[in-house]
């Protein structure tokens, strides 16, 4: 269950309290209809009990008590067939009906005032259960004033399979009660998580740095959880801006001693010491260029990905650079950028990734740079291709290691500020052979 959707959760959690509701009211509803019944079976026992009672005279030749008006029912009349009546007069026969054969009503033990009417559950002749109606009566004194109980009797069957039959009746209404309830729970669920929905929207705005706060324009139950998410994000910036200060106060910290470096190794060259000069230069030279990367790091760590840069533009501002140099002009470029391309992120970030990778493509290429785009559902995919000497598939996976180099004529440390501006971008490269020369697979985040 943990691994199910919060919806699904509470569908489920409803779904269940639903079905268990409804059962609880099936027994329910089941036991007030039987309720219900055993008091009309009961009513009309007592009918015929006044029709029995009504009915009791003394029989003129023996003197016996006896009735006259016995229950219609022909089932009073048909041996064990779930009718049944009885009385004991004192010092009499007993008088039962002809369906109780050679039984009795095995009536309990109970203190009846007279006119009384009391109802019980009793074992019938064939171990069955009956409903019994019974009843004190007390003789008028022309018929010895004597007292008597009375009983009728049915058999409890016939309230079972009522009941039965009342709750295969009710089965399909409480089966589409449940239905429709448990649906109206989905909408109800699907309703009430809709803030959440929005609530996920808007992180993915502000990971796509459309936004940067989430707002409390938020439900108030789940205001304090959006309110976090803003102090998080206000906290990460914070600690991002520090990071930043940092870093630029360690490259103004170098700054002066790598002057001093130059200005030494300038001494040494005029002293007629260019071997120790050239040394210091490499060093110095190194030392600048992994400041620039750390400051370019630092400075993409927090909006990279954000914003929105129209990818022809920012190739077009390269190459209008790239072609006053001379290299670049004795290129031919060969473009293929759909006009609508925008890519997620930051356009300074996107112009300097693409200006390192242009730039190594101008100093390598022959006579030819091929750059070409195409949107892929929510990523962009970018080549850029050249026709230069190319570089063997050995040395690829190492262009954009620290410090690695393609050749002798350059460094991958430009290389390697491209891939990690593209990464922090949430975009990735992938070096190939171009046939001739080197092509790099660009991926990115549409806008």
């Amino acid at each position: 269950m943990s691994r199910l959707s919060l919806r699904l959760r509470l569908v489920v959690a409803g779904a269940a309290a639903v079905i268990a509701a409804l059962v609880l009211a099936a027994f329910a509803l089941s036991a007030l209809f039987a309720a219900h019944i055993e008091r009309l079976a009961a009513a009309e026992l007592s009918v015929q009990l006044d029709h029995l009672i009504a009915g009791l005279e003394r029989d003129p030749a023996t003197g016996a008590l006896i009735t006259t008006a016995a229950p219609a029912d022909p089932r009073f009349n048909l041996p064990f067939a779930g009718r049944y009546w009885q009385f004991d007069p004192p010092g009499a026969l007993p008088q039962r009906s002809r369906s109780l054969w050679d039984e009795a009503l095995p009536l309990p033990i109970d203190d009846l005032s007279d006119g009384a009417e009391h109802v019980h559950l009793v074992v019938g002749p064939k171990g069955g259960a009956l409903l019994a109606v019974e009843r004190m009566v007390t003789l008028p004194p022309g018929m010895g004033g004597d007292q008597l109980r009375v009983a009728v009797a049915m058999d409890a069957v016939d309230l079972t399979a009522a009941r039965a039959e009342f709750v295969r009746d009710m089965a399909p209404y409480l089966a589409a009660m449940a239905l429709v309830l448990i649906a109206a729970g989905w909408m109800q669920v699907s309703f009430g998580l809709r803030p959440l929905a929005d609530l996920g929207r808007r992180v993915v705005t502000i990971r796509a740095g459309c936004e940067t706060r989430l707002g409390d324009d938020i439900p108030a139950e789940i205001r304090p959880l959006g309110e976090e998410i803003d102090a998080l994000l206000s906290q990460r910036e914070a600690e991002l801006q520090r990071a930043r200060n940092r870093a630029g106060d360690l490259a103004h910290g170098l700054k002066t001693p790598l002057q001093a470096l130059i200005g030494e190794a300038a001494r040494l060259r005029a002293a007629g010491q260019s071997g120790s000069a050239d040394a210091i230069d490499d060093i110095t030279g190194t030392m600048q260029r992994h400041v620039e990367r750390e400051l370019t790091r630092a400075r993409i760590a927090a909006g990279a990905g954000r914003g929105r840069a129209d990818l022809a533009d920012s190739v077009g501002q390269i190459l209008r650079v790239l072609r006053r140099a001379p290299a670049g002009e004795a290129l031919g470029w060969q473009l293929d950028l759909p006009g609508e391309l925008a890519v997620a992120a930051d356009p300074a970030d996107l112009t300097e990734a693409l200006g390192a990778l242009l730039e190594n493509a101008t100093r390598h290429a022959l006579s030819r740079v091929t750059i070409s785009a195409r949107q892929e559902g929510t990523r962009i995919r970018l080549i850029l291709s050249d026709d230069g000497s190319g570089i063997p598939p050995a040395r690829i996976a190492a262009l954009v290691e620290r410090g690695a180099r393609a050749d002798s004529r350059g460094h991958g440390l430009g290389l390697t500020i491209a891939s990690d501006i593209l990464t922090a971008m949430g975009g990735q490269m992938a070096f190939g052979d171009a046939g001739p020369g080197l092509r790099i697979d660009i991926d990115l985040p549409a806008a």
